[in-house]
């Protein structure tokens, strides 16, 4: 397991100073960032739509896009290394820092743009009433043409609501530890986890980091969990709590849309992870049309910090960049785990 979270472990401090200063954590400086271009207004015909309704008759993404388009802000971001792009989105209340582990691999092969979504690090502040639409294209707007995108956990479902309003952008979908159609037992859960982050924002940071690290894990590396931990306590509450809204509600109305999207998609999440299951990656294999779903045995939801090499690799081999590959997406690949552990598990939808 790697240790080097340096780059992690400095927006942490940063953001927890600004928090303590009484700033939005946006207004932490960031080394390294790329200064953002406001992006004019993306055309009628093909900008991202307000998100399809969980009822029984969801609106169409593709004709509510005609109707009108979100108006993007111009997020904080910062690009690595050469090669075909490739775009990575993190979860609710973490940051860019999130991929520090992958970079150097991906960075190897890829020119990486790493962002913060809305509402985190030091993009501009979430609203009330966010919509997944508006996140997507927000990311739309950096890209500047067909883009493998990773996301994980919230950027996962930013992946896919991408896939389905611009596939001109999406060369490939990962969709790292992604939630999808929920039961109504899991999303009781995750209601339960959003009430308590407004009624104690810290108890819920708490718990989020009890689910997140194994008892093994965080006696490993003590240091990161407290790192994760003090990420999510200086998180905006408010913008906090609007992205945590989309990440508790999008998947209801992203599952009947799904079999639409055409980028070459392979979802894989952690054998133990207890929100993101391995039953979700595999409904996903079986609703998007060539879908993939890779589990790694023994991990948990953090794949991006917990195995980052396996998950570098299995993110190379999918846009077809990974050294033992061929040219071009590839499908069949299996992800490497750390020693001692099974194969990943996979199944195939074609």
């Amino acid at each position: 397991m790697v240790s080097d979270m340096g780059g992690f472990e400095a927006g942490t401090r940063a953001r927890v100073a600004a928090s303590r200063a009484g700033l939005r954590p946006g207004a932490a400086a960031t080394a390294g960032t790329e200064p953002s271009e406001p992006t004019p207004e993306a055309g009628a015909a093909d900008a991202p739509a307000d998100p399809p309704g969980a009822s029984a008759r969801p609106e169409d993404p593709g004709r509510a896009a005609r109707a009108g388009s979100p108006v993007p802000v111009a997020l904080s971001h910062e690009a690595h290394g050469d090669g075909p792009e490739l775009v990575l989105l993190h979860g609710v209340g973490l940051d860019r820092h999130l991929w520090d582990r992958c970079l150097p691999a991906l960075a190897a092969r890829h020119r990486v743009t790493l962002v913060d979504l809305r509402g985190h690090g030091a993009s501009p502040a979430a609203a009330a009433g966010v919509s997944l639409a508006e996140l997507a294209a927000d990311v739309a707007a950096l890209l500047s043409g067909p883009t493998h995108v990773v996301g994980f956990s919230l950027g996962a479902l930013v992946a896919q609501r991408l896939g389905l309003d611009r596939p001109d952008l999406t060369a490939s979908l990962t969709l790292v530890s992604s939630v999808a159609d929920r039961s109504e037992e899991e999303r009781a859960a995750v209601e339960h986890r959003q009430e308590l982050a407004v009624q104690d924002f810290g108890a819920s940071a708490w718990a989020a980091v009890d689910r997140w690290f194994s008892p093994a894990w965080r006696a490993q590396e003590p240091g990161l969990a407290r790192q994760v931990l003090d990420t999510l306590l200086a998180n905006d509450r408010a913008s906090y709590l609007a992205c945590y809204q989309v990440f508790a509600t999008a998947d209801a109305g992203l599952w009947p849309w799904l079999p639409r999207i055409a980028a070459p998609t392979v979802a894989v999440t952690g054998e133990r992870d207890p929100g993101s299951t391995p039953a979700m990656s595999h409904r996903l294999a079986e609703r998007i049309p060539g879908g993939r779903a890779v589990i790694v045995p023994g991990a948990r939801h953090l794949l991006p910090l917990e195995c980052p090499q396996e998950l570098a690799d299995l993110i190379l081999a999918h846009t077809g960049t990974h050294p033992g590959s061929h040219t071009g997406t590839l499908t069949g690949t299996r992800s490497r785990t750390r020693p001692g552990s099974h194969p990943g598990q996979e199944s195939h939808r074609s």
